[in-house]
């Protein structure tokens, strides 16, 4: 089962830049620890302070072992420099679907669909 951590920030303008960085050195090496499976982080579009991280992890342990390492708490340690508590998520996934699932889908749309 794949887990999924999402941690939502809001950030002070001014504090934008340190935030940004803090991300990026949580990324770039991320690669590297096992048992990731990928690490990015989203801007809102409609809030240019409000930072997304997502990352994927093999296994519960992984990210539960990722959660306790230093570079896990320097971000926790960003809370200063947010506007809003830090929100965290957390999902296990069981199954994921691709663009098989997007086809199938609309191929129903179309038997439905008046011509």
């Amino acid at each position: 089962m794949m887990n999924v951590i999402r941690t939502i920030m809001n950030v002070f303008p001014e504090k934008q830049k340190e935030v940004l960085q803090t991300l990026l050195s949580m990324v770039t090496p991320a690669g590297e620890e096992k048992g990731c499976l990928s690490y990015g982080i989203y801007s809102d579009i409609q809030d240019e302070n409000v930072f997304n991280l997502i990352s994927e992890w093999e296994t519960r342990e992984q990210l539960d072992q990722h959660m306790r390492s230093d570079r896990f708490s320097v971000l926790l340690g960003t809370k200063s420099f947010l506007i809003d508590p830090m929100k965290i998520q957390i999902f296990a996934v069981s199954d994921t679907e691709g663009m098989e699932a997007v086809n199938a889908v609309r191929k129903k749309m179309k038997r439905i669909s008046p011509a």
